[in-house]
């Protein structure tokens, strides 16, 4: 009896020193380490980056004008533009185009917006005196911060702007104030005081909010569920299975958390869509990461994290808290699966509008909300992007946490140093400043490293297939000494060479 109560406190010791607040110290489990994965990202399904598959837009009524378009409004008479200069109060104009004069788009249905400032406050009708004056002041938009925006049939770029008042805006001449009073004719002439020139951002963006709120509520959920069926379906995991893959990175949003009732604009159905990943991949023997690419109030104000209109807004305990609450959401569908291999807590926060500070601590609860449920998935956490990052900012804290992975992303496509050198120059640079900072990241004291995104493409002209072929051969052999693998970005892409898919098939890449 004795011996026995002494091995039970020894038992029990011994799992007191195994485990910290739910957290794994030393385990047996990471021992070994990772077993390497050759991913490909599946980019472009779970959640929406126009880019990647353009025609899933096509639908849309004014579909150059959606959720965060920045917009430039010059009047036809004057000649100048409708500017927020003062940062607030009333409107003014400006002879020159700059940041002040450029508005971001909330759109609320094909013809009627909300202008948002570069100072982040909106357009709309002064509530407290003369209510024709236009001004700058609300922190969110209600009635008074809407307006239509009209457009001339035979001219899409010459446009009126009605307010809520039932008046269009106009620029008068002799003191060039801006007001909503002119009850305009319905004419299009350059001496209409109500008529402007529109500019629009020549690359807008086109993300998940985007398509959502460009098709509206009745139409989006049709046109996400059938892609969603469609774009990726069991004989793409055949497809990996059989070309020498061994995993798959799935981006998915925030929202896939309160399927089937996301909040506006999102739709249901991404969620079903994940399930049946998880069926294909124990079909096939695939593992899976799940990625949580975009965040609530992005983490990075991209189209692919889903900001609304370029603004990262991640980061407070609310966002934090709400973000913790999808990961554990995720890990406790799926922890049962043979197919989860990780769960990426986050993808590309920002390092303009995260601090490190905010990040680990988000980092530190995703990480216990992983172990409450799975004591075998990896958790891999994202570096932050930006120019003054320093690439092993996270070693420290996530050596402290078994089984954790760091991420980092890795595209020459991007370097402005390489736009205008040869083939030749460009693999040297992959076979040593490249092949030289993996060395230095997989080091024998750090975390295990996961190139979580790469792709063979870049911008030189004049390249054949052979050349591609190098490029490719050259990143697989530095990207195959990251402990943890890489995963290529992305399956399918109408830019073909985005595409492993495309790649494969047509003999760029040799896994």
């Amino acid at each position: 009896m004795k011996l026995f109560i002494i091995f039970s406190i020894i038992t029990c010791f011994c799992q007191l020193l195994s485990f910290s607040n739910g957290r794994p110290v030393s385990n047996k489990v990471w021992a070994s380490g990772p077993k390497q994965v050759k991913a490909v990202n599946l980019g472009g399904w779970l959640v929406t980056e126009g880019w990647i598959k353009p025609s899933l837009f096509d639908g849309i009524i004014n579909k150059d004008i959606l959720d965060g378009t920045g917009v430039q409004f010059q009047s036809a008479k004057v000649g100048k533009y409708l500017s927020a200069e003062a940062g607030g109060g009333a409107i003014t104009v400006a002879t020159i185009a700059s940041s002040s004069e450029r508005f971001r788009l909330w759109r609320i249905n094909e013809m009627t917006f909300n202008l948002r400032a570069s100072t982040g406050r909106f357009v709309g009708l002064n509530k407290f005196g003369n209510q024709k004056h236009i001004v700058i002041e609300a922190e969110e938009p209600g009635a008074a911060e809407t307006f239509q925006i009209l457009r001339n049939p035979n001219d899409l770029n010459r446009v009126r702007i009605k307010a809520h008042n039932g008046f269009f805006l106009q620029v008068k001449e002799e003191n060039e104030s801006v007001s909503a009073d002119y009850e305009g004719d319905g004419g299009w002439e350059d001496d209409d005081p109500s008529v402007f020139s529109i500019t629009m951002d020549e690359r807008i963006m086109q993300g998940e909010y985007q398509v959502t709120n460009g098709y509206g509520p009745l139409i989006a959920p049709r046109v996400m569920q059938e892609h969603w069926r469609t774009y990726i379906v069991e004989d793409d995991f055949k497809f990996i299975k059989e070309n020498g893959l061994n995993a798959v990175r799935i981006p998915v949003g925030w929202w896939i958390a309160s399927d089937p009732l996301p909040p506006k604009p999102y739709v249901p159905g991404s969620l079903h869509a994940l399930d049946n990943a998880f069926s294909w991949a124990e079909k096939y023997d695939i593992k899976i990461i799940i990625d949580l690419h975009a965040a609530p109030g992005s983490q990075n104000g991209a189209e692919h994290s889903s900001s609304r209109d370029g603004s990262l807004e991640w980061g407070t305990d609310g966002t934090i808290q709400q973000t913790v609450g999808v990961i554990e959401f995720l890990a406790a569908r799926y922890a049962d699966s043979s197919s989860l291999y990780a769960m990426e807590l986050i993808n590309e926060p920002n390092s303009s509008g995260v601090s490190l500070d905010n990040l680990t601590k988000y980092y530190q609860a995703g990480y216990d909300a992983v172990r409450k449920h799975s004591q075998t998935a990896y958790v891999v956490m994202s570096n932050r992007l930006g120019t003054s990052v320093e690439p092993m900012e996270l070693f420290g804290f996530a050596n402290r946490l078994m089984g954790s992975v760091i991420d980092v992303h890795n595209y020459p496509y991007y370097n402005p140093a390489l736009t205008n050198v040869t083939v030749q120059k460009f693999i040297e640079y992959i076979n040593n400043d490249l092949a030289e900072q993996v060395k230095q990241l997989t080091t024998s004291n750090g975390p295990p490293i996961f190139v979580g995104e790469w792709v063979a493409e870049w911008q030189l002209t004049n390249t054949s297939k052979e050349d591609y072929q190098r490029y490719a051969a050259a990143q697989l052999k530095v990207f195959g000494r990251a402990q943890f693998g890489w995963a290529y970005w992305t399956l399918k892409n109408v830019n073909i060479h985005w595409s492993l898919e495309w790649m494969i098939k047509n003999g760029y890449i040799k896994l």
